[in-house]
């Protein structure tokens, strides 16, 4: 039976839950009996919340708990799910990956946590992450290295690896994670999952200090569009402690699914025109993938927006980010920081008015841009990464289709550059390489349209079914030599 419930997807087990043909107490059991099977070869959840979890799992048995949200879209039942480890949950070990918090355990939760628990969420335990979020692959001091279940030789991605781990290997149902440069889209990426970037202002952030800051979103990692729909449902919404908030939609992103339109035009990109590096076979693999749009009626074109010096924008503002998140600790504690938090830092620091001025001004008129290029095309695709996974022990890959990276950020430009377009951008799985390792597509929608871009994503889905691949169990292999 407990096979039975892990393997199941997330809106067949919360369908289930509904009828009370299964118990949240049975999932849980199930999801903790998954982890202690897989969690030895990947180290995805290295927190676990087993007793609160099962405590929560009973109250929504007895009527006491969440309840109240019973006939709202995006109610989970008592379905068990991963937390970040960069999100406060009451009562539970939350690091966010540094030394410095090695102890930390809040007494509060964070306001999506909350929230997806009165909806019927239960959390199992927090995914790993690198320190304070900041990485293309998922490691820190406290907690070790994720790694990657295709292949545990490989990296799982950064930030949210954890997360995508724990969905691809069936330990979980649906993960929570957050993005910024890429978080949520590269391990989607990297472990064959589907993960998206809301639109800012879709799903609470919370109590950041960057609350005025489109950059940084929280939302949802699944095995399937229908299951992040259904995950994506529970988060979003208006939250008075996030001022960029908006109510959700009158017809959920589940129901949504059940009457799909198919975008009229599809425009691709594999590098921005020549932007950036990218692994020959990636653009290959990609270049297929969105080809196949054409098959379901759409029209396909090679056509890429103008993205200007968005990318150089992007680490300004990026920059300034980290001084507002970052400052008082790298002044403070400057020896307990890993490299990329001291460089993201200190760049910021390191910026005139006149710099954060011509970003701003960039970011204006990139999203101006964006729009006319929407006012063409319905859904613009570009591969979720530009490199497979890479050996788990290195920070990010050395070199990309050859060419070196100057720091860690220069294989997330095709997810960063979108971030800065505030439109939201999800990876599903496209296909696998000559050794095996994943390969996304990342599918970009209109500001805030979110709707259509999941229902083009389901499309796609279905033609290519890889989301029946998992969920897998974790293996072994090497780090491929390719040059």
């Amino acid at each position: 039976m407990s096979d039975e419930l892990w393997r199941m997807s997330a809106v067949e087990a919360v369908a289930r839950l509904k009828k009370r043909e299964v118990s949240p107490l049975e999932l849980v059991e199930a999801s903790a009996n998954r982890i202690a099977a897989v969690e030895p070869s990947v180290n995805a959840l290295p927190t676990l919340c087993l007793d609160r979890a099962r405590d929560h799992a009973r109250r929504i048995m007895q009527g006491g708990a969440a309840t109240e949200a019973t006939g709202e879209a995006g109610w989970l039942a008592g379905l068990p799910v991963s937390i970040k480890d960069l999100v406060d949950v009451a009562g539970v070990r939350t690091t966010y990956g540094s030394p410095l918090f090695a102890d930390h355990v809040p007494a509060t939760s964070h306001p999506l946590v909350e929230k997806i628990e009165r909806k019927g969420g239960i959390v199992i335990g927090k995914s790993n992450t690198p320190e304070f979020g900041a990485g293309g692959s998922t490691f820190n001091e406290v907690f070790g290295r994720t790694r990657n279940p295709w292949n545990t030789s490989l990296t799982s991605g950064g930030s949210t690896g954890g997360g995508a781990v724990s969905v691809a290997t069936g330990e979980v149902w649906l993960a929570q994670g957050s993005d910024h440069g890429g978080s949520l889209r590269g391990p989607a990426s990297h472990c064959s999952v589907v993960g998206l970037r809301p639109s800012p202002g879709r799903v609470t952030r919370g109590t950041v200090g960057n609350l005025w800051s489109p950059l940084s979103v929280q939302g949802p990692m699944a095995r399937s569009v229908a299951d992040l729909a259904l995950f994506l449902d529970a988060m979003a919404g208006f939250c008075p402690r996030d001022p960029m908030t908006f109510d959700a939609p009158a017809v959920s992103f589940s129901d949504g699914l059940a009457r799909p339109v198919t975008p009229k035009r599809v425009a691709f990109t594999a590098d921005y025109n020549g932007r950036m590096p990218i692994d020959r076979e990636v653009r290959e693999i990609c270049a297929r993938a969105a080809q196949r749009f054409a098959g379901l009626g759409c029209i396909v074109e090679d056509a890429s927006p103008d993205i200007g010096a968005a990318d150089e924008a992007f680490h300004i503002l990026r920059g300034q980010h980290f001084v507002v998140d970052r400052e008082l600790q790298l002044r403070n504690s400057r020896d307990k920081l890993k490299p990329d938090i001291i460089w993201n830092t200190e760049r910021g620091l390191g910026q005139t008015p006149t710099d954060i001025a011509r970003a701003e001004r960039e970011r204006a008129a990139f999203y101006r841009r964006i729009v006319e290029f929407f006012g063409t095309y319905d859904l613009l695709v570009t591969p979720g990464a530009l490199t497979p996974a890479f050996d788990v022990n290195l920070r990010n890959a050395p070199s990309i289709g050859g060419q070196k990276l100057a720091n860690y950020m220069g294989g997330s430009t095709v997810t960063a550059v979108i971030t800065l377009s505030a439109c939201p951008a999800m990876v599903v799985p496209c296909g696998f390489d000559q050794f095996g390792r994943p390969v996304g597509l990342q599918l970009v929608g209109k500001p805030r349209g979110e709707a259509a871009l999941l229902q083009a994503a389901a499309l796609f889905e279905e033609l290519l079914g890889l989301n029946r691949l998992l969920p897998i169990d974790p293996r072994p292999g090497s780090v491929p030599a390719t040059g």
